[in-house]
């Protein structure tokens, strides 16, 4: 049996960067984000959850912070996944059997 992640126990991983990377440091975002040398729209959108953290991203939080974009990669999946799975019951798809 397959164990799954609820999704009530994702969270975006641009909230958890923003309440627990962010934050912390007293940094607007407009700082950081000419620190980072993208645009601040680009960055609040991330950090709001109006927007998936991209590879080159999650490296700019790597080089920052320290804390592996590896990590926050798959965070940003689990939570997509979680997202996916509400709707789950919606995907008809039959399951493909081997042809003789």
């Amino acid at each position: 049996m397959a164990l799954r992640m609820h999704p009530f126990l994702t969270v975006h991983v641009g909230d958890f960067l923003k309440t627990e990377i962010v934050e912390p440091t007293g940094m607007s975002i407009k700082a950081l984000a000419e620190h980072f040398g993208v645009s601040r729209q680009a960055l609040s959108t991330l950090l709001n959850g109006g927007a998936s953290l991209s590879p080159d991203m999650a490296i700019r939080f790597e080089k920052a912070f320290g804390i592996k974009a590896d990590t926050l990669l798959r965070m940003q999946t689990a939570y997509q996944l979680a997202q996916a799975r509400r709707n789950e019951a919606q995907i008809e798809v039959k399951p493909l059997t081997r042809a003789a």
